[in-house]
């Protein structure tokens, strides 16, 4: 363990605490995932990037070998569930079970792709809701044994008043969540607050066999279940968007401590501020809804949502504009020119990364990614390669991966006479998408040249133009032509011209 402190700010106690885990040498961490019933939208990926960066720094700090990550998916949902119907009602094939799965599957991979795409590590663990039914049942059975919860017409209730510290997560009595929550109304109920364990299922929709009969669990069972099973009943951080610390998170702690009255449950609580686009909360009514693949496919990098993102602190509401990606664009680019131009990254002079403990102390601070940026900048400018290169890696952006898709090819000279043209190119870009575009830049040169002579440029024109369609940043000055690939940039397109 290094001497390095860090501090999270725990929103059970409402403070910024030095975090000192149950044990340095396994240090667990729990996230609540995603329902996979659709595409990841832009909102979603804010929790995965804000505890990817901390499970990056915990690994750091305590040692790759010290740290368990747990994320689960929730794969038993309504909506997956009205998804498959759909799908069956326009003559899919199989059970509507099958097609449940078959959803499931489908969704998982899309989010793990679109998550790889914006530099995610891959949690320790990635639990599905589905592979863990029996531990959901034998902690309801217990709860049950307990007193804390009670069986109705087919359901299994938690009963709130059973548990006097409910609502000290969010600070709310439970007088007052009843006067103000949307709760559902139901004559089993003792409390209307009491919320699902368990409830039955259809013939036709998923469902499993239980003492309360075929159904299945409440979704906030689920984590209480899978965290248990996974990091054991007492852990280090759990996290998740402020969304769901009511009514989720309060009731995952009533479930598991009353379950487990001798343990924590989890000691830290950590939670992301939503996300804002352009200003205004993002939904459908208003436009501005979309989601992780809709900017992928529209040629913005992974990496430049990524950046944006490290550039607002986790505890502040973060908005997505058209101008902080240009801005982390450009930012991305320079670093790239830097790296690809230094030749400690073109393998000609071997310089160990590392990474400086300011750099380390300042994502120590509760994630102040924001100054963390504001270093990788200072690195930049004072032209740190080392620095750079460690700063950069630890909060999730490969050095090598940058040069390939934000540097640029460029011809600073070119003569006719020789034929010729002095060439820069990203050492380690894709060697045929390079010499393509070292081929575009002598042609554009040559075309340039000619033009300054016969004053007719629309040759060059409709050079630029193709290449602009391909996604081809074009830069043309007295130093010479510069291509660069760009938002929308396509190989394909490229190698149609």
């Amino acid at each position: 363990m290094t001497e390095t402190v860090i501090k999270l700010h725990n929103s059970k106690s409402r403070s910024k605490e030095v975090f000192a885990p149950i044990d340095p040498k396994n240090v667990r961490m729990y996230v609540c995932g995603p329902t996979v019933y659709d595409r990841a939208h832009l909102g979603n990926a804010r929790p995965v990037i804000v505890f990817d960066t901390l499970y990056r720094l915990l690994r750091h700090v305590y040692g790759p070998e010290h740290v368990t990550y747990a994320r689960n998916f929730t794969d038993v949902d309504d909506k997956i569930n009205a998804t498959a119907v759909s799908r069956k009602e326009a003559g899919a094939e199989g059970t509507l079970e099958q097609l449940v799965t078959e959803r499931s599957d489908e969704t998982i991979a899309w989010y793990l792709k679109d998550m790889g795409a914006l530099g995610a590590m891959e949690p320790d663990h990635m639990p599905r809701a589905t592979e863990f039914i029996g531990p959901m049942v034998a902690m309801i059975e217990d709860l049950i044994a307990k007193g804390h919860a009670y069986a109705a017409e087919g359901h299994v209730l938690f009963a709130v008043e059973s548990y006097k510290a409910y609502g000290a997560l969010s600070g709310r009595s439970v007088d007052d969540m009843i006067a103000g929550a949307r709760v559902e109304v139901a004559p089993y109920k003792k409390n209307p607050m009491d919320f699902v364990l368990w409830k039955p299922s259809t013939d036709d929709l998923p469902g499993w066999d239980s003492p309360w009969g075929r159904g299945r669990p409440g979704w906030h069972i689920e984590c209480s279940a899978m965290s248990y099973e996974l990091l054991g009943a007492s852990f280090d951080i759990h996290g998740g968007g402020n969304d769901l610390q009511f009514p989720h998170h309060e009731n995952e702690i009533a479930q598991s401590c009353c379950a487990h009255p001798k343990a924590e449950f989890a000691r830290y609580w950590m939670h992301n501020e939503m996300l804002q686009v352009e200003g205004k909360k993002m939904s459908k009514s208003l436009g501005n809804f979309f989601t992780v693949r809709d900017l992928l496919d529209q040629g913005v990098p992974g990496e430049v949502i990524r950046f944006v993102f490290l550039s607002t602190h986790y505890g502040k509401p973060m908005d997505w504009t058209e101008k902080k990606a240009k801005e982390a664009e450009a930012t991305l680019r320079k670093i790239a020119e830097y790296l690809n131009s230094d030749p400690a990254t073109q393998g000609q002079l071997f310089v160990p990364d590392r990474v400086p403990q300011e750099f380390v102390d300042a994502l120590a601070n509760d994630l102040n990614t924001s100054l963390a940026l504001t270093l990788i900048r200072k690195y930049l400018k004072e032209r740190r390669v080392a620095d750079l290169r460690g700063a950069l890696s630890l909060v999730g952006f490969d050095p090598i991966t940058l040069v390939q898709k934000f540097s640029s090819v460029r011809a600073s000279t070119y003569s006719r006479e020789k034929g010729s043209s002095s060439l820069q190119t990203a050492g380690y870009a894709d060697k045929a998408t390079l010499d393509l575009m070292a081929k575009f830049v002598r042609q554009l040169t040559e075309l340039r040249a000619t033009a300054m002579e016969t004053k007719d440029f629309a040759p060059v024109d409709a050079l630029k133009t193709a290449l602009m369609d391909a996604g081809v940043e074009v830069r043309m000055s007295k130093a010479g032509v510069e291509l660069l690939p760009g938002a929308g940039f396509d190989a394909a397109k490229l190698e149609g011209l």
